[in-house]
């Protein structure tokens, strides 16, 4: 069963990276700042790929916060209508800063990525030093940078639909590796989960 479900992330993020690409690409012309968001939310393609295997949370909850968390940001498109709050430098500075944060935390984890829950081994180098979930972070300071530059009411939904789903899925994270002692140390020197000093 485990490998069902390792196999059906695999492919569920393949075929949905790849609609967002088609649909993102053909305005990166018109807005080159969607590059960032392209990276930030395809670079899991090729870890999933390449990933080992490990122990899984198989219950339904976490796999529907991953299969939301990951499906949500991936429905939004730049606009020609939308309302953009701040110049192009300022927005593509803030999206160049979260998807540093997601990559640097992407590459610390490496073949050890995943959607739903799971143990693949602990990380505690790069940003895993200052808190336990910067992937976290950094797409969130993406998705607010793209936001800020596409606001629409649609857009805006399906953001705060992701944060939502990816505090929750941050909580189902936790529960399932801290059955692990060494999470349970790297818990204990790492206080905060998405911000520092916030949370």
């Amino acid at each position: 069963m485990g490998r069902i479900a390792d196999y059906a992330e695999r492919l569920f993020l393949i075929l949905l990276s790849a609609t967002f690409l088609q649909a993102m690409l053909t305005n990166a012309v018109a807005h080159p700042y969607v590059l960032l968001l392209c990276v930030s939310e395809t670079l899991p393609v090729f870890l999933m790929i390449i990933r080992r295997p490990g122990e899984m949370a198989m219950k339904p909850y976490p796999f529907f916060l991953a299969f939301v968390g990951t499906a949500a940001p991936l429905l939004v498109r730049p606009v020609a209508g939308g309302f953009q709050l701040l110049p192009d430098a300022v927005i593509a500075g803030l999206m160049t800063l979260g998807v540093g944060i997601n990559v640097s935390a992407k590459l610390a984890l490496w073949r050890s990525f995943g959607l739903a829950p799971a143990n693949r081994g602990v990380r505690s180098g790069g940003p895993y030093k200052f808190i336990r979930h910067p992937m976290y972070l950094g797409y969130f300071v993406t998705q607010v940078g793209f936001l800020l530059a596409n606001l629409t009411l649609g857009n805006l939904i399906k953001y705060l639909v992701t944060w939502t789903v990816q505090v929750l899925r941050i909580r189902e994270e936790e529960k399932f590796l801290l059955k692990d002692a060494a999470y349970r140390d790297l818990a204990r020197q790492v206080k905060f989960r998405l911000v520092p000093g916030v949370y």
